[in-house]
C-alpha cells in the first residue's frame, strides 16, 4: 500500500471511529476502495455489507445492493417498493440523505466528515431494516401500552412526556426517546425495549445525545431481556445508566426507584 493510500485509510479509520463506534475497521480492496466493518447488524445477525470508494472524484459509501438482497430473503423484493414497506424505506432515505440507485444505496461523504456519513448511513440500513418486521410480526405485543400505563401511575402527568425528541437538535424527531421525565436537575430518559431493533435505536439515540452534550439519566426497560441479541445488549449496556429485565416481574422495583429519584408522585 502506498503511504497515501495508508494516510488515507488512518484518517478515515480515526473519523468512523471518533464518530460511530472504536470497533468500527476498514480494509483495503483495492486503489480508493475500502470494506467497512462495523459492529452492526441485522436481526438474524448478518453484518452490515458497507463499501467506501471513490467515485469520480468523490468519496461515497455504497451497500453495493446487500440491503435489499438480505430483506428479500424474507419476503419478495417487489413487496418492498410499495405500501407501508415502500414509505418506511422512502422515510429513511430521505432522513439521512441516502440515494437509492437501482437498488444499490449510496450515500456521499459532504466536506470529508466520513464519521458523520457513516453513522447517518448505518442509521438508514437499521431503518430499511425495519420493513422485516411488517412480515414477522403476528400478534401485537401489550408491552408499550403497559409500559405508558406503568409510568403514567408511577409519576405525575405534568412529569411525563411520550415519543419525546429535542426540538433543538432533532427538529425531524430521527431520535426518540419513549418517555422523557422532568422534574429533577437532568431529566431522565426511559425507553421501553421489546426488540433488538429497539435496543439498536435506543443506543444509537443515547450516542447521539452524548456527541450533542444532551445531558440525562437512561432507564431501559425490557419486555424481556433473555430474548435480546447478546451483542445488542453489550453496547446498549456500555451507555444506557439503568436497565430493568422485565417490565412485568420489576413493575414495584421501578415505582419505587421512580419514586426515590422524582421524591414521591
Amino acid at each position: 500500500m502506498s503511504s497515501g493510500s495508508k494516510d488515507i485509510q488512518d484518517r478515515v479509520a480515526t473519523s468512523f471511529q471518533e464518530k460511530v463506534s472504536e470497533k468500527v475497521r476498514i480494509v483495503p480492496e483495492g486503489a480508493n476502495r475500502f470494506r467497512v466493518f462495523t459492529p452492526f447488524q441485522f436481526d438474524d445477525r448478518d453484518h452490515l455489507s458497507i463499501v467506501l470508494k471513490r467515485v469520480d472524484g468523490l468519496w461515497q459509501l455504497s451497500d453495493e445492493g446487500h440491503t435489499y438482497m438480505h430483506l428479500s430473503y424474507d419476503l419478495p423484493e417487489k413487496e418492498l417498493h410499495k405500501g407501508t414497506r415502500a414509505k418506511i424505506i422512502s422515510n429513511a432515505l430521505d432522513a439521512f440523505s441516502v440515494e437509492d440507485r437501482e437498488g444499490e444505496l449510496i450515500a456521499s461523504v459532504i466536506d470529508e466528515r466520513f464519521g458523520d456519513a457513516l453513522f447517518d448511513f448505518v442509521q438508514a440500513i437499521l431503518k430499511i431494516s425495519d420493513v422485516s418486521y411488517l412480515s414477522r410480526e403476528r400478534v401485537k405485543s401489550t408491552f408499550y401500552d403497559d409500559f405508558c400505563q406503568h409510568l403514567a401511575e408511577s409519576c405525575d402527568a405534568d412529569r411525563l412526556s411520550f415519543d419525546w425528541s429535542d426540538n433543538e437538535h432533532d427538529p425531524t424527531a430521527r431520535y426518540q426517546v419513549d418517555c422523557r421525565i422532568n422534574g429533577m436537575p437532568v431529566p431522565m430518559y426511559v425507553f421501553a425495549l421489546p426488540t433488538d431493533a429497539k435496543v439498536r435505536d435506543a443506543t444509537i439515540t443515547l450516542l447521539q445525545f452524548e456527541r450533542w452534550g444532551i445531558e440525562g439519566h437512561s432507564i431501559g426497560i425490557f419486555e424481556d431481556q433473555e430474548q435480546i441479541n447478546r451483542k445488542v445488549l453489550a453496547r446498549f449496556s456500555d451507555i444506557c445508566e439503568k436497565q430493568y429485565s422485565s417490565l412485568a416481574e420489576n413493575k414495584q422495583r421501578i415505582a419505587s426507584y421512580l419514586a426515590a429519584v422524582l421524591g414521591g408522585k
